[in-house]
């Protein structure tokens, strides 16, 4: 029997069932049991936990208010354990017990909404983990082992241990507010125009002096959250590259301006996002198949005329 201390999980599945059908007899039929199980069922739980769970003293039982809200912990305690069966089953079966995965904070969410609902519906009872750190964080996962995939940037190139799947890129949008003084500029800003403004740079938070790309100013503020760095631009604090997808709808209410630089370092196509696993340590099956659902859901995404 299954059993939490004195307490079984038999048990909550009568009071669970008794809530729903309304009876101890309809709940006797409903298990297959003589009413007077289901009746002894019922009172030795109210004597384990000193609570009265029904009152009886009517024609059907109703549920104290005590027993209302136990009912729900019930409810909660047998799903628990569903799932506690269903993940050890899985992976009896050979699938993952859990799938880990990292995402670094510049990677736009809706291309992979579908690809993860999919996930879901195949793989029900699989538990699944996200981990959002600052650039670099993913790929510390990936070798420490506490991550199975990464949907992260790679650069300058992609790592030997690693193995990757380019799926799309990001652009990357220099901005300002528009009372910053670089916003008043009639033409591209230059390196000279830009070396004394603060450039708030998304960084490492391991290394934070480590590889960095596309600076261009001498004053230099690092941050690890994307969100607390656009709060400072929106204040005119500073100038930025920001991913297109979150500045696209601050630029069109005029929140933020685009900042045109000359000989820009940036690639005008955007940086590449890839899925990416250790080259050693291959994902299992559930990871497999997220890595392939996004390389083909993505691939079609990339092929489709404008």
């Amino acid at each position: 029997m299954d059993m939490i201390g004195n307490l079984s999980l038999d048990h909550l599945r009568v009071l669970v069932t008794i809530a729903e059908t309304g009876s101890f007899s309809a709940t006797g039929r409903k298990l297959a049991r003589a009413q007077s199980a289901i009746s002894q069922a019922v009172v030795a739980l109210e004597t384990m936990q000193g609570v009265v769970l029904f009152d009886r003293a009517g024609h059907r039982p109703r549920l104290t208010e005590v027993g209302r809200v136990l009912v729900e912990q019930a409810r909660l305690v047998l799903a628990s354990a569903a799932r506690f069966e269903a993940v050890a089953a899985g992976t009896r079966a050979g699938l993952e017990p859990e799938l880990t995965i990292a995402i670094d904070p510049l990677v736009p969410t809706a291309p992979f909404i579908d690809s993860l609902r999919m996930l879901s519906d195949t793989f029900r009872d699989l538990p699944v983990s996200f981990s959002t750190e600052g650039l670099g964080g993913s790929l510390r996962r990936l070798r420490s082992g506490s991550a199975a995939l990464a949907i992260c940037l790679l650069l300058p190139d992609v790592p030997e241990d690693i193995t990757a799947y380019p799926l799309l890129r990001v652009a990357m949008l220099p901005v300002v507010a528009p009372d910053h003084a670089l916003a008043s500029l009639q033409r591209p800003a230059t390196r000279r125009d830009l070396e004394s403004y603060v450039q708030l740079v998304l960084s490492d938070p391991v290394n934070p002096c480590g590889a960095a790309y596309g600076l261009a100013s001498a004053r230099l503020w690092r941050f690890v959250d994307l969100g607390r760095r656009l709060d400072f631009v929106l204040a005119g604090f500073g100038w930025c590259r920001m991913p297109e997808h979150v500045v696209a709808p601050l630029i069109a209410d005029a929140r933020l301006v685009p900042l045109a630089i000359s000989d820009d370092s940036t690639p005008p196509d955007g940086l590449t996002i890839y899925a990416a696993h250790r080259r050693d340590q291959v994902p299992g099956p559930a990871g497999r198949w997220l890595l392939e659902e996004l390389r083909q859901r993505l691939r079609v995404a990339r092929s489709e005329p404008n």
